[in-house]
């Protein structure tokens, strides 16, 4: 599995032309492997959520962030106008990507056995 993370920035302009800020965007991609795939389909998980984060918007308003397996592996770009709430949410995002690597490697356990010395 590899995550591929592109982040990207966009001047925002008024009415008039002022500048009024900028947009960040956070686009997050993990590119699976056959076998992962498989595993994904067999186990039913792709609206599992792998992360979750409210991203604040305007005054004290919030917006819901799901981190899904589907989500995670068809490619997703989120907006924000903080550079803070992209910072957390790229770290939901490693965060999920890892826990997501953990549920495949448990799923392939199944029917077998694991022996470790403690």
């Amino acid at each position: 599995m590899k995550l591929t993370i592109k982040r990207d920035q966009a001047d925002v302009k008024g009415m008039f032309g002022g500048h009024k800020g900028v947009r960040f965007s956070l686009y997050a991609k993990a590119d699976i492997t056959n076998d992962e795939r498989e595993l994904i389909e067999r186990y039913k998980i792709g609206e599992y959520i792998l992360a979750s984060y409210d991203l604040p918007i305007k005054g004290s308003e919030s917006m819901e962030f799901h981190l899904s397996v589907n989500r995670l592996t068809n490619g997703d770009e989120t907006v924000t106008g903080s550079i803070s709430t992209l910072l957390e949410l790229e770290k939901k995002i490693k965060e999920g990507c890892q826990g997501l690597k953990t549920l495949l490697e448990v799923m392939k356990t199944f029917g077998g056995e694991e022996v470790m010395e403690i």
